[in-house]
């Protein structure tokens, strides 16, 4: 099904390895924040992406569009980094890269993070800008959350939280290396790791340290691995074989299906953690927002089929 690792992608590989990955190793929350930061402001949008600052039931956001997006059709972007950093600023291209692949809007938020703001805070952020967009004129099924690693979590979270409280659900979910188990007892964690050039135990660890404090991780809304699944959206999962998240996917997979619902996983060989993130110039990355642009574009026809809201 996919060719033999690009050669771009054997540099990215490397470069995460020396000169990212040791930016984030070992080093205190504040110092890791600001290092993100200072990437994310260097990003280089494509040139037919707009930006909009907006605030979205009370929560800082940004609508990334281009001309061929469709109005009426969006994607709430929930951002990745433990729910403890990352923002608007470093997941921009991201969301352009998104808007583009699926020719809608994406409304990114800048939910807030942990430990500052313990769960659910984060939860609560996606939920008022979901119910945001209804208050827009944006009808469910013209809805898709999306998010990666943290943020991919956070998207399950929200399903579960919509459906407890008997709001309408999108139309679907796209999760690119989600993060569901803050306990990190998957098998990849240790199977994995001398194959995953970004993600380590320990950075994990220190993340669940920051993201949980008291709380026991696996809390529902914290860790959706240990949620009740049932009827959720169609879901559609990405994830690297070179990751030590792999097994977060494949058994969040599983627990859906025995739920009952519609899911799609997608393993990539030769990839790593939310690899989408270099699409500009990764060969794999484009191909895959390719196929995330038609599964959005696909649900969004189907959805619309029936009474959505």
């Amino acid at each position: 099904m996919y060719a033999m690792a690009s050669s771009v992608s054997k540099q990215i590989r490397e470069m995460l390895i020396y000169e990212i990955a040791p930016k984030f190793t070992d080093t205190p929350l504040d110092v890791q924040r600001k290092t993100w930061e200072v990437m994310g402001a260097k990003t280089v949008l494509p040139e037919r992406i707009k930006v909009e600052p907006v605030t979205a039931g009370g929560v800082p956001a940004e609508w990334v569009f281009s001309s061929e997006s469709a109005s009426d059709r969006v994607i709430l972007y929930l951002h990745g980094g433990g729910q403890v950093m990352g923002s608007c600023n470093t997941h921009r291209g991201l969301a352009s890269e998104l808007a583009l692949a699926a020719s809608v809007r994406v409304l990114l938020i800048d939910y807030r993070l942990a430990p500052e703001n313990p769960p659910p805070s984060g939860l609560e952020d996606a939920i008022a800008a979901y119910r945001w967009l209804f208050s827009q004129g944006i009808d469910n099924g013209r809805i898709v959350i999306a998010g990666d690693s943290a943020g991919g979590g956070l998207s399950i979270s929200t399903f579960v939280a919509l459906r407890d409280a008997g709001d309408p659900l999108p139309a679907a979910g796209v999760l690119l290396s989600p993060m569901v188990d803050w306990a990190i007892v998957g098998e990849s964690v240790t199977s994995r790791a001398q194959y995953d050039p970004m993600l380590t135990k320990q950075s994990l660890n220190d993340a669940a340290t920051w993201l949980c404090g008291d709380q026991d991780p696996k809390t529902p809304y914290i860790s959706p691995l240990y949620a009740e699944l049932h009827g959720l959206p169609p879901l559609y999962i990405v994830v690297g074989t070179d990751e030590i998240l792999l097994s977060d996917s494949t058994r969040l997979t599983e627990r859906v299906a025995m739920a009952g619902g519609g899911v799609s996983l997608e393993v990539w060989p030769d990839m790593w953690h939310v690899f989408q993130f270099f699409a500009s110039v990764l060969p794999e990355g484009k191909q895959s927002l390719e196929k995330i642009g038609a599964f959005i574009r696909k649900n969004f026809v189907c959805h619309n089929n029936t009474d959505s809201h």
